[in-house]
Parts: C-alpha cells; structure tokens; sequence
C-alpha cells in the first residue's frame, strides 16, 4: 500500500496555520506528501523546506487572483497537489488540520482494511472543532461531526470548493463519495488561532469568497453551541498551542445568537429526541459485508 499526502498553503506562518505540524503528524502515515505552495508574503515556503524529511513534494504555484466565487481558487490549489499524488490512497490535510499519535495506527490498519474493495472510495473522519481556545470545542450542527479526507487515488473526482470530494460518475454527474468510518479524529484549530491572525485572514482571504469579511473583532459563538474539551492535544501541535493560539477567550453570556445559531439550536433538541445526527455529510457510508471467518 502506498499513502500520498497532499495539502496547499499560501501566507501559513502570517495567517497563523499550523501547517508544519499539521504535515509532521501525517507524516508517519505517508509514503509521499505534497504542498502546493502558493506566492507568500512570508517565510511559508522556507518553513516547508526546513522540514527533515525526504517525503516531501514542494509544488510551488500562482494562485488565480480573479476567481471570486465560492472559494474555488482553494480547489484549484487542492487539486494541483491531488493529481500528483501517485499512491493507493490520497489523503488529504488543511494547514490548521493535525492527527493525534495515538491514533496513527487505526488510521493505517483503515486504509489497509479498505485497500482492495473498490466499493469503499474515501474514509471519513470524526472532527474535534476547536473554538476560542484549545480548551473548548464547536459541537453544534453548524460544524462538521465528519469528513472525508482519504480519498482512493484511482477514481475521478475533484473538489468544487477544496473542503469535499465529488466523484464523477461517466463524467456526467457527480456524487459524494461512497464511505466507510475511520474511527479516529482530526484536530482542527483554525479558530483558536490567535486574534491578530484572525484578523489578517479574515481581510485577505474572503475575496476568494466573493465579499469581505468585516474586521474580526473576536471570538464569538452561542454558548449552547460550546463543550469544554478534556482530552489530550496532539504532541506535535503543542508547542503552536502554547505560543501562537488564543488563551483569553472568554464566553460571552451576553451575546444573542443570530438566527442561524438558534436554528442550530433546536437541530440538537431534535438529535436529542430522536436520537439521530443532523449535520452536513459529504459521503454516502456503504454497506461493508462482514468476514466470514469460517
């Protein structure tokens, strides 16, 4: 079995991604792993050259200034690193995205149990959305309880805003890709990120969506949309914790939540009541026949 890894950046270190330790947690899973590496304002590129390790592809690329719509400039750069991706399994990383060590093994023993059935095309994640400091997360609908981020490498698809998969079935007509669980989460702290970074992301990079965002002023969420987070952060990330992410977050029991939020509110009773998950799911799980072991 061969893993390619792949990722783009562009400004990592001055919008505050943790993208080296988001490539160094990957890394023990990878045969390969590629950065498209936009034009930077920053040291982003130096960064990925001082990583020790001959796995990594450095692809350095333009990005298209006057695609505005939707993000789409994201899946172009996504998409320049998939196709050089030359493994069994293309797996996938953002820049503020990190595995844990402890569950390297489960992500490798699911990419060999899933190898040779075809009808199994990606492997979805859980997601631990870290909110306002590492000691919170996001656990409302609005956020993604799971994603795809390993894709086999055999197959046509491509990502029509860089956050998901679409397979293309004839070359006709796309669908999410068929799926089977990891059972393993990815870390996610894009929005623990200290303020400062917030605020020069939120100025360079809503373009690429078709607005500007306005100047990022803080945290703020819904309070019922909050959980405290009493686990353990990847070992890799824990030195970018301590330095470049917001420790003075504080709830606001002031706010009023807007009404999307308070949509969001009432999705959770009903997963409440009826037992069941509301979330935004960007696969279809396939049925897994069980081994005979006879």
């Amino acid at each position: 079995m061969k893993v390619s890894g792949y990722t783009f950046i562009r400004n990592g270190a001055l919008l505050g991604y943790p993208f080296v330790e988001s490539i160094k947690s990957a890394l023990p899973l990878c045969d390969e792993f590629i950065v498209a590496v936009g034009n930077s304002d920053d040291n982003t590129l130096a960064l990925l050259q001082d990583i020790d390790s001959d796995k990594i592809i450095i692809l350095q690329t333009q990005w298209n200034e006057t695609m505005q719509d939707r993000g789409f400039v994201y899946a172009q750069q996504k998409m320049i690193a998939q196709y050089n991706c030359t493994g069994d399994w293309a797996f996938y990383l953002e820049g503020d995205e990190v595995l844990h060590e402890a569950d390297i093994d489960t992500i490798r023993n699911s990419m060999l149990m899933h190898l040779n059935d075809e009808k199994i095309e990606a492997l979805v994640f859980d997601y631990k959305h870290f909110f306002g400091s590492p000691q919170w997360l996001a656990i409302s609908p609005g956020w993604y309880r799971h994603a795809p981020r390993i894709i086999r490498n055999n197959i046509r698809t491509w990502a029509p805003d860089g956050l998901f998969f679409v397979v293309m079935d004839k070359n006709k007509h796309g669908r999410y890709p068929y799926a089977a669980l990891v059972n393993a989460p990815i870390y996610h702290y894009g929005h623990v990120r200290n303020v400062a970074a917030m605020r020069e992301k939120n100025q360079r990079v809503g373009k690429y969506w078709g607005h500007h965002h306005p100047l990022f002023e803080g945290y703020k969420i819904d309070r019922q949309a909050l959980t405290p987070f009493y686990g353990s952060h990847p070992k890799i990330v824990q030195n970018w914790l301590e330095n470049e992410a917001e420790t003075h977050f504080i709830i606001d029991m002031n706010y009023q939540p807007t009404k999307r939020e308070l949509k969001h509110r009432w999705m959770m009773k009903l997963e409440k009541w009826l037992g069941i998950e509301l979330s935004k799911k960007h696969y279809r799980l396939a049925s897994i026949e069980p081994k005979d072991n006879n």
